[in-house]
């Protein structure tokens, strides 16, 4: 057998002492139809009311607030967010369809459940989409206050951006939704194949999903749809959405794993583009990618301790938006 051969044969490899097996694309949760997922969900009985209210949750508290904000100015105060340390990270278009995937990035997981367990995975599916809607519910606790936004480049080289910018005023910045629905999605994930008793099954499944996470929660900077403030903010939301699924713990692993790259798997589709595995090969120098991730590190931490004697989970990102302009 020549030596490529043997080398795909070998399911695994080895990064930073993990070993990861090179998934076959047939088993992948990026194989799955995002229309299937979406049509079952309103065609079946008991999870259509969940995905009807779900899709009204993320166009009210998304969509239309911030398009009536964009239109109507003044009613909410708008915060700058930029940091110095967003200018170490360079502006690469290349990112844009991963980022436009963090919506697909849940709904396969419909899909996913609804094939491989039918009728028993119902209950476990409408829960996900009703958290789903309750977390853009969540963060509007924070834009109803006070808006965010950042400086993003004009460009419409690609289609996908000339989307970004008729879709989105780019007044929701902190905290980011990307950041929190993608942890939400796998960390639910997780959660529910643990309670489906196949946890040692889809182990592949769920490095995987954690990796596309990662990978989109990079995207948003590379697109320059967000600054580095905004990451700490969403993952101090998360944890106090639900700290069983992200406690204090998990956040502090995940912005550790933040700018390494996802291992190559050569079993994917050539036309694959939107799997971590092949995201593009962007570079930041590591003294900046340790004050990044210092930066973020450190603010989430913030927000945490002075989350423990506020009234509201939200105090803590709503001082920091109204005294940040004066810092």
């Amino acid at each position: 057998m020549s030596d490529t051969a043997q080398a795909r044969n070998d399911l695994s490899i080895k990064k930073n002492n993990v070993i990861f097996r090179r998934m076959d694309f047939k088993d992948s949760v990026y194989n799955e139809s995002t229309v299937y997922g979406l049509i079952r969900s309103l065609m079946i009985p008991y999870l259509r009311s969940a995905t009807c209210d779900t899709i009204y949750k993320i166009f009210n508290n998304f969509f239309f607030f911030q398009y009536v904000s964009a239109f109507l100015p003044g009613r909410v105060p708008v915060t700058k967010v930029d940091h110095p340390l967003d200018e170490k990270i360079p502006f690469k278009p290349s990112w844009v369809t991963i980022y436009i995937d963090f919506t697909q990035f849940w709904i396969r997981m419909i899909a996913f459940f609804l094939r491989r367990y039918g009728k028993r995975a119902y209950t476990h599916v409408r829960d996900l989409t009703i958290s789903m809607g309750k977390l853009y519910l969540f963060a509007s606790e924070i834009y109803r206050k006070n808006l965010s936004t950042t400086k993003r480049p004009f460009y419409i080289g690609r289609p996908r951006f000339f989307m970004i910018h008729v879709t989105d005023p780019h007044l929701m910045c902190i905290p980011s939704l990307h950041v929190m629905i993608v942890i939400h999605a796998y960390t639910v994930f997780i959660d529910i194949i643990n309670k489906l008793g196949d946890e040692e099954k889809y182990k592949e499944q769920v490095i995987e999903l954690k990796q596309g996470a990662l990978a989109i929660c990079q995207a948003i900077f590379f697109v320059k749809q967000h600054s580095i403030n905004c990451m700490p903010a969403a993952l101090y939301a998360m944890t106090c959405y639900n700290e069983e699924l992200f406690p204090v713990k998990a956040a502090e692993d995940f912005i550790s794993l933040l700018f390494s790259p996802a291992p190559k798997n050569d079993l994917l589709p050539k036309n694959c583009r939107i799997h971590p595995a092949v995201s593009p090969a962007t570079k930041i120098n590591k003294d900046d990618q340790e004050k990044i991730k210092s930066h973020i590190r450190s603010l989430y931490n913030r927000f945490i301790e002075e989350g423990k004697t506020s009234a509201s989970w939200k105090d803590p990102v709503l001082n920091f938006l109204r005294t940040y302009s004066k810092q």
